[in-house]
C-alpha cells in the first residue's frame, strides 16, 4: 500500500513540508510505501471549466498535472499540506484541488448528484495538514476546510486534520514537539485505517460471496 504526500508550499524546508514529511515518516515506519511531491515543482494551469473531462474523466489540459493524476490513482492514501495565505490555501494547492474536478462525475440530469472516481473504486483515505503563522487558530480561516471538503467529495475519508499555529520562520516546526507528534499520529492513524480496511476485506472475502457490481 502507498501513501502520497503533497506539499502546497514553495518552501521545501518550510514548516508545512516538515509536518507532511513527519507524517510520511511515521507511515513508512509502519510499513507503508511513501512518496512526497512539491506542487511548486509542477506547472499546473487553472481549471477553465470547459467540461472536457465529462465523459472520459480525464482533464484535457496538457500540463504537469498529467504527471500527478497517475500518482493520485495509484496511492491508497494521501496527505495534503498547505500554509495559510490570507485565510486559505496557497495558489498552488488551490490550482491542484481545482484540477481534481476531472475526478468527479455528475449525473447528466441533476448536478446535485455526483460520485468521485475514488469513491466508485471503493474509497480512499486522507490526512490534511494546515499551517498558520498567527497565534490564534481563527486566523487560519478556511485553510483546513479548503482541503478536507474537496477530499470528501472526491471519495476520500479524512481520518485526521492537523492544525499548526505560531509557525512562520522556516524550520520552526522542528522545535515544536507537540505539533510534530500530532503529525506523526496522523500518519500512523492513516496507516492503521488502511490496514484495518485490508484486514476487513480479507475477512469478508472468506465469509461472504462479494458482488462485483451494485444490484
Amino acid at each position: 500500500m502507498k501513501i502520497l504526500g503533497i506539499v502546497g508550499s514553495k518552501r521545501k524546508k518550510g514548516n508545512t513540508s516538515i509536518l507532511v514529511q513527519e507524517a510520511l515518516k511515521a507511515a513508512k515506519r509502519e510499513g507503508m510505501e511513501t512518496e512526497l511531491i512539491f506542487l511548486g515543482d509542477y506547472v499546473i494551469k487553472d481549471c477553465i471549466g470547459c467540461e472536457g473531462c465529462k465523459d472520459t474523466y480525464k482533464c484535457v489540459l496538457n500540463d504537469d498535472m498529467q504527471k500527478i493524476y497517475p500518482l493520485l490513482l495509484e496511492a491508497d492514501g494521501i496527505i495534503l499540506g498547505s500554509p495559510t495565505y490570507w485565510y486559505n490555501v496557497t495558489a498552488d494547492m488551490k490550482a491542484f484541488i481545482d484540477r481534481c474536478y476531472s475526478l468527479e462525475v455528475f449525473a447528466e440530469d441533476d448536478r446535485s448528484c455526483w460520485v468521485g472516481i475514488n469513491e466508485a473504486l471503493g474509497g480512499k483515505y486522507a490526512v490534511a495538514i494546515a499551517v498558520c503563522e498567527q497565534h490564534d487558530e481563527k486566523y487560519m480561516g478556511f485553510t483546513a476546510e479548503a482541503m478536507t471538503k474537496p477530499l470528501v467529495d472526491l471519495g476520500y475519508r479524512v481520518v485526521d486534520t492537523v492544525k499548526a499555529i505560531k509557525l512562520f520562520k522556516a524550520g520552526e516546526a522542528l522545535e515544536d514537539e507537540k505539533i510534530l507528534e500530532k503529525s506523526r499520529i496522523a500518519g500512523e492513524r492513516l496507516v492503521k485505517t488502511l490496514k484495518l480496511r485490508k484486514d476487513i476485506e480479507i475477512k469478508l472475502k472468506s465469509q461472504f460471496p462479494l458482488k462485483t457490481s451494485m444490484g
